[in-house]
């Protein structure tokens, strides 16, 4: 994924974001859409971009909530890099498998950003176990209808694609 489908990508999460915020302030207690896009993301990318892209989107996501700054910075960085070290490992091409690997990237987001605030702050908010389950399944949803979404979209442009050329050859 290029640059310009990045900055794409994220103006589409943050208007989701923001557009979810506005309509049910408790929109972020079940789902993440910057966690799902840095997934996406790393699951095309080099180690290194997904690194850059979960720090860029993680930071962008600590400022539009109102948690301490960096938090979600530090964990974006880590899922999208450990998510793109193993999508290198795997072949991950079913829409289950992204479903899995989305679920337990924000399990594993949440439970970062949960002991960097036992760590850092002097009272922090621990989430509920049973909100960190719907979170991860919403993500998980989310992640996975974006794919097969992106699937279908590649496929019929390509098919386009052949098409075009197909009848410039005939020509």
């Amino acid at each position: 994924m290029s640059a310009l489908k990045l900055i794409a990508a994220l103006g589409a999460a943050v208007l989701l974001h923001l557009v979810g915020m506005h309509l049910m302030p408790s929109f972020t207690l079940f789902v993440d859409v910057f966690l799902v896009m840095v997934v996406l993301y790393a699951l095309e990318g080099s180690s290194l971009a997904a690194l850059l892209a979960g720090l860029v989107v993680g930071l962008l996501h600590d400022t539009l909530t109102s948690g301490p700054y960096g938090l979600f910075g530090l964990a974006d960085t880590i899922v999208g890099y450990t998510t793109a070290r193993l999508a290198q490992r795997l072949v991950i091409q079913r829409s289950t498998g992204v479903l899995a690997l989305v679920s337990f990237a924000s399990v594993a987001q949440q439970a970062i950003v949960a002991g960097l605030a036992f760590l850092l702050l002097p009272t922090p908010e621990l989430p509920n176990p049973l909100w960190v389950a719907v979170k991860a399944g919403v993500c998980g949803l989310l992640g996975m209808l974006i794919h097969i979404a992106t699937i279908n979209w590649r496929r019929s442009a390509e098919t386009r694609k052949r098409g075009r050329m197909s009848r410039l050859r005939l020509g």
